[in-house]
């Protein structure tokens, strides 16, 4: 028997060559499909979402809601792909794409864009001007992509990045989801029992005498210092995460000597770095696929990674590059780099297909990080059970302990 596709209903939004918006709707298998048979109609679609999937929207916190996103960016490079395709005006494909824009980050930016371009800026040098909100890797591809005449291909490999980028991102909020909640819950459960149980408790211990054992003590004053030292070390966590933030910012050796650290974290190290190896490869090589010259993709690569080791590692390939020197060398000088990943990248240079082959570490790695994720929640899992169950246990053993003291003084008395 033929299993037969179940068929979805999908609001589209399309424009004409003159700018003109139209919308409707449309069944097909899966979103994909719909903007195939939209496309196979002659129509340049702008937005295709499922029909009645409240699931699928966004919700805008007011005042939280304007940083432009890689998600926004993905969309907006996607849209701006097909309509240059299709033989809409640049001018006119950036109206467009300014009016469909729901951030107010992104729809200035355009705007200003869009004016640039209309006093004589070429389109890579006045998104940047925006590097707030266009990426360095965005700005050097269209750049690429103007020069070479392949504008369209160029936005296409921009939005392709941009979504692996945005779901490798996801994947590692999902897998630090769980312990932070349960912290958080901690914190909360001690905090109530320090303000609320404990108070109790010593009362009951003042009415029937005895001395205290030295945990419950420590318990008790924490508990009478919780309304002025909590506050204290919350805002002690603020100022440090602040100045913390600033450092790494600000100093360079900082910055290097921090990132060497989070790579050789005992339980997260491993993950960080098959994700700073992930994008290194994948931002490579879809800047090498698009032709950009070789030492301004590996300039582009270090500063858009998001880790210093790996901005570090390629200065180095920049200085064998300028020399003459294959990329596989230096690589091999650094321990971040696995030697099957200086491997694969030798064999692409010797080969001529080093974009393909950087694609495929990146396809690997983004793999290895979905195992590796989910591996972290299966252990993390029962380790913060156990955590939890030991500050709570140990707690009551604290409260009941003085039992013991006071028992014996009654047994004595009578």
């Amino acid at each position: 028997m033929i299993a037969v596709p179940m068929t979805r209903t999908f609001d589209y939004t399309i424009v004409d060559t003159n700018g003109r918006h139209s919308k409707g709707t449309i069944d097909a298998a899966g979103e994909a499909a719909a903007v195939q048979l939209l496309r196979q109609q002659g129509l340049v679609p702008v937005s295709v979402t499922e029909s009645g999937s409240l699931l699928r929207k966004e919700l805008s916190i007011p005042g939280l809601g304007g940083r432009t996103t890689l998600r926004d960016l993905a969309v907006f490079a996607r849209q701006f792909a097909t309509m240059n395709a299709s033989g809409m005006s640049l001018l006119r494909s950036l109206a467009v794409l300014e009016e469909q824009a729901t951030k107010a980050s992104l729809k200035q930016a355009i705007g200003d864009t869009r004016a640039d371009i209309e006093s004589g800026v070429s389109l890579s040098a006045a998104m940047s001007r925006h590097d707030k909100v266009f990426p360095a890797l965005m700005v050097a591809m269209i750049r690429a992509g103007e020069t070479g005449g392949f504008l369209d291909s160029a936005l296409e490999r921009i939005a392709v990045t941009f979504e692996k980028d945005a779901a490798l991102r996801s994947k590692i909020k999902s897998a630090l989801t769980y312990p932070a909640i349960v912290l958080l819950f901690t914190a909360l459960l001690v905090t109530g029992v320090l303000l609320f149980i404990v108070p109790i408790f010593e009362g009951m211990f003042t009415q029937l005498g005895g001395h205290l054992p030295l945990p419950t003590q420590v318990l008790v004053t924490a508990s009478h210092s919780l309304v002025w030292s909590g506050p204290l070390l919350l805002a002690i966590v603020v100022a440090g995460t602040v100045l913390l933030r600033q450092g790494l910012r600000r100093r360079p050796a900082l910055r290097l000597a921090y990132d060497r650290v989070k790579l050789r974290l005992p339980v997260f190290g491993s993950l960080f770095t098959k994700i700073a190896i992930s994008r290194f490869a994948r931002n490579l090589g879809t800047l090498l696929g698009a032709g950009v010259p070789v030492l301004q993709a590996l300039d582009v690569v270090g500063a858009t990674t998001g880790n210093a080791v790996i901005a570090e590692a390629m200065k180095d390939l920049q200085t064998s590059v300028r020399d003459g020197q294959p990329m596989s060398a230096p690589l091999s000088t650094h321990t971040v780099f696995p030697r099957m990943v200086t491997q694969m990248i030798e064999v692409g240079e010797e080969s001529g297909q080093l974009s393909q082959m950087l694609d495929k570490i990146a396809d690997f790695y983004d793999r290895e990080v979905d195992s590796a994720a989910e591996a972290l929640t299966s252990s993390i899992e029962p380790i913060m059970v156990i955590v939890m169950g030991a500050i709570v246990g140990s707690m009551v053993l604290c409260l009941y302990l003085p039992m013991f003291t006071i028992y014996q003084n009654i047994q004595g008395a009578q």
